[in-house]
């Protein structure tokens, strides 16, 4: 008799174990949810922890009213700060009720409203980079928490993480926001110290390449505290080699939120943002919208380089030549087409005068081609919309110091 029991028993605990089995979520990211590069807003770049309800609602409003959100612009992300500095009694994340007195719900509720995307903040360490509760040891908690919220996006950092690898710490949760079941975003903020490009396509849709970005040019600026540095947007696009061969839809290098309109020329501002289009990074604008000039405003509306930015292809552009300060760059585009920006690197005007038939872009990361001494492409100039010509004469044009000009080529 106690034989049978025991074999009962042990019938029973196998039935339940595989019971369990039967429901196991796959591991690594939900796909497809960013087939072209993510286009929104962060706080980061210009409030830091200095954000709220009202911040959120006014940017969600213009937006919508500015004509950003019809450009491609759906996501508000919460950087940072959106937290209190202690987890409840169940070990829950508590929003800031003093910046969010109506409750996150309510916010996330608002941004959906306006047909826009919810992203938030959290970190892989013990504490976010600004010291509230990291996700360590709640990972799959968390990721309920933000399920349950109904949150599109996360951008998740790499502070107060010592004593674990990137990609376990990564992967597990990739593997929580999976198995909690709502689609969500996975934006993989681990600065390029530990080649997310080369195991970060089953993890995540995006992942940095690089540590913070600054409104500069090309510049370097060490901060005083903490021995660390942010980084002009050219240092970011010269920081890592090689890497573009890993980048394509759902898994992009992310070359970190614009500093659009946060202080540099407006020249300075299209070169920025005509780089970011050529090298498939996210375009999640870090200004002020409700400070935004109608330059600003034109330059990340610019729906010509927006689609250079989200063609289907997917291929990150590069480099093709540099002499003198003066770069060529370029970038495949879908049903044959392609992107060449000409940028002035050089503190002074500069005179191009580009002969199409003597030069031959080779994409050999994803082989591409264009012969233009056997094809002739039409010319079209992104920043005034207008056709300008074709390959048969040399381009030829004026450009003035840390200027871009961004034209499609037409076969």
């Amino acid at each position: 008799m106690k034989r049978i029991i025991i074999i009962i028993a042990l019938s029973f605990s196998s039935f339940v174990f595989s019971q369990g089995n039967t429901h196991a979520q796959g591991a690594g990211k939900f796909e497809g949810l960013a087939m072209t590069p993510p286009m929104g807003w962060n706080s980061w770049n210009t409030f830091e922890t200095n954000i709220d309800e009202k911040l959120v609602k006014e940017t969600a409003d213009i937006m919508v009213s500015s004509g950003m959100a019809a450009a491609g612009y759906n996501y508000i992300v919460l950087d940072d700060g959106w937290m209190t500095k202690e987890r409840d009694t169940n070990g829950d994340l508590v929003p800031d009720p003093a910046k969010f007195p109506g409750g996150m719900k309510a916010v996330i509720d608002y941004v959906h409203s306006k047909g826009l995307k919810f992203g938030l903040y959290n970190c892989a360490g013990t504490q976010t980079c600004a010291g509230y509760p990291g996700t360590r040891g709640y990972e799959y908690q968390d990721a309920r928490f933000y399920a349950k919220l109904g949150i599109d996006f996360l951008k998740y950092d790499w502070c107060n993480t010592q004593g674990i690898t990137a990609k376990e710490a990564y992967t597990t949760m990739s593997n929580a926001l999976k198995t909690a079941g709502k689609p969500i975003v996975f934006s993989l903020c681990e600065w390029g110290d530990n080649q997310p490009w080369e195991w970060g396509k089953p993890v995540g849709n995006l992942w940095r390449i690089s540590g913070d970005i600054y409104p500069c040019f090309d510049c370097e600026y060490k901060h005083e505290v903490g021995n660390w540095s942010s980084w002009g947007f050219m240092k970011i696009v010269d920081m890592r080699k090689d890497i573009r061969k890993y980048s394509g839809p759902d898994h992009w290098n992310d070359f970190d939120m614009m500093e659009v309109g946060n202080g540099m020329t407006n020249i300075e501002d299209k070169a920025h943002f005509a780089m970011w289009c050529m090298m498939a990074s996210p375009l999640i604008a870090g200004n002020d919208f409700r400070k935004m000039s109608k330059e600003t405003l034109a330059i990340l509306t610019n729906k010509e380089l927006i689609a250079v930015n989200q063609d289907k292809l997917g291929v990150q552009g590069f480099k093709y030549s540099a002499e003198d300060g003066l770069e060529v760059w370029v970038k495949p585009l879908s049903d044959g087409n392609w992107a060449v920006t000409f940028l002035n690197r050089s503190d002074v005007a500069k005179k191009i005068n580009f002969d199409w038939k003597k030069n031959t872009i080779k994409d050999v990361d994803f082989d591409y081609e264009a012969d233009f001494s056997k094809s002739v492409f039409k010319l079209k100039d992104l920043w005034r919309n207008k056709e300008i010509g074709n390959t048969k004469k040399n381009f030829q044009a004026d450009i003035a110091a840390h200027d871009v000009i961004a034209l499609k080529l037409i076969p």
